[in-house]
């Protein structure tokens, strides 16, 4: 794909909030297109992860408050896990939530269609020049008194 090209001076006299907007609008779109065809949403998605990233050591209140902060829905977690529960995907042993082995399949089915979303998005954009895009975001986010942290 080409895009136009423009001056340096042009691209810098640009709105941020505009395309920081505009792209966040169309990964989140793209991702949660890609979920849906899995029956996903986002939050269903980071508590397969989590799950999965770290095994037997999340409670539905500490995976909560975890996801709660990338949330921007006002999800109500506790009908995402009696979700993935009746689903057969998670179980909860003294009060540990744990992923099942359908639980697995399904998140490794979601991170594949994630992932086209993931290659689409970055095609023509190589790793330094993703990595300056996020660092300059990151940096744009403290100087505006926020979390520059990765999540």
């Amino acid at each position: 794909m080409t895009i136009k090209e423009y001056s340096e001076e042009q691209l810098a006299a640009q709105p941020i909030g505009y395309w920081s907007r505009e792209a966040a609008n169309l990964v989140i779109g793209g991702l949660r297109t890609a979920l849906a065809e899995e029956a996903l949403t986002q939050p269903h998605w980071w508590s397969l992860n989590h799950m999965a990233g770290a095994p037997g050591t999340w409670t539905r209140a500490t995976l909560t408050a975890k996801l709660a902060a990338f949330d921007d829905q006002g999800t109500d977690f506790e009908a995402v896990y009696a979700d993935l529960a009746t689903r057969g995907w998670i179980t909860e042993t003294d009060d540990l939530l744990t992923l099942t082995e359908a639980g697995e399949a399904g998140r490794l089915r979601a991170h594949d269609r994630n992932a086209k979303v993931h290659a689409r998005m970055r095609e023509g954009i190589d790793d330094a020049t993703y990595a300056a895009t996020i660092d300059t975001l990151r940096l744009l986010v403290a100087n505006l008194g926020g979390n520059a942290d990765l999540p």
